[in-house]
């Protein structure tokens, strides 16, 4: 019984280390801008610099980008739209001259 602890204990003690390694390449991890979300959640805060701007469909991109969110919409007030709520959808929200007078989630 005590042998088997002691393998066991002495593996992973193994494990350990090997994962600690390195292969001694590259003494600094490249820096990487962090997306804003990456888990395909909308944040709309991160898309407010949409807002008095004229909704196209690069600005939409943008914002989608911004925000995290996997789709994204433009919504005019004469759409006709779903009422379900979706984390991953970010809405801009234009007014009839096609400006984005809001943005939310959803």
């Amino acid at each position: 019984m005590f042998r088997t602890r002691a393998t066991l204990a002495s593996l992973l003690a193994a494990v350990v280390l090997a994962g600690c390694s390195t292969d001694g390449s590259s003494s600094k991890a490249p820096e990487v801008a962090a997306a804003p979300n990456l888990d395909g959640r909308c944040d709309a805060s991160n898309a407010a610099f949409t807002v008095g701007k004229p909704a196209t469909p690069e600005l939409l991109e943008q914002a989608r980008k911004a925000s995290g969110a996997q789709i994204a919409r433009v919504l005019k007030p004469t759409d006709m739209i779903t009422l379900e709520y979706r984390s991953e959808r970010l809405n801009l929200n234009a007014d009839d001259k096609g400006v984005v007078t809001r943005v939310n989630c959803g």
